[in-house]
């Protein structure tokens, strides 16, 4: 599968420090990857954060960016866990159109998608919903025909499963 260019899921522990997400975002630029998601939030270690970065490459090309993740000096541990059991998810809240008679119908869907009502308007209703993305993507698929008038994702979040911590992963050594 070397050659064949895929989706990867990139898990760094990074140094809290300010311009860190700058540095990894422009790195992918200058070597012309495209980023599909990213998140980045607190972990359990203070003073550092955890990204989880979605990109589409060859293997080959994903570990030469490995390689050069590491040369930033924040970057403590990289994990690629696209070949790896992992527990993958994301959230998306979704403003839809819908009128009072169709409010219980929205709702009935959102359940069905284990998405729950966070605000009802007039004439709208916001949704959450977690779960994969392809659980997400069918969501909005189903909700299209009331009419999207908003939405947001927070990109993918991912961890191994089992006891083995990203931060035990490929270390910089």
């Amino acid at each position: 599968m070397n050659g064949t260019s895929r989706s990867h899921t990139l898990v760094a522990m990074v140094a809290d420090h300010p311009g860190v997400l700058t540095r990894v975002a422009s790195m992918f630029r200058r070597r012309g990857f495209n980023i599909a998601s990213l998140a980045v939030g607190n972990c359990e270690e203070p003073g550092y954060s955890r990204m989880t970065i979605e990109v589409r490459g060859t293997d080959d090309e994903v570990k030469q960016f490995e390689k050069q993740l590491y040369k930033l000096v924040e970057v403590i541990t990289v994990r690629d866990l696209t070949d790896v059991s992992a527990v993958q998810t994301e959230t998306a809240l979704v403003r839809v159109r819908v009128s009072a008679a169709d409010r219980p119908v929205l709702a009935d869907i959102a359940g069905i998608f284990h998405g729950e009502i966070v605000d009802v308007g007039r004439d709208t209703m916001i949704v959450q919903i977690t779960g994969v993305s392809e659980t997400i993507d069918r969501f909005l698929d189903v909700i299209a025909e009331y009419g999207i008038d908003e939405l947001t994702r927070t990109g993918v979040v991912a961890m191994a499963r089992g006891s083995k911590a990203a931060r035990n992963g490929s270390a910089r050594g």
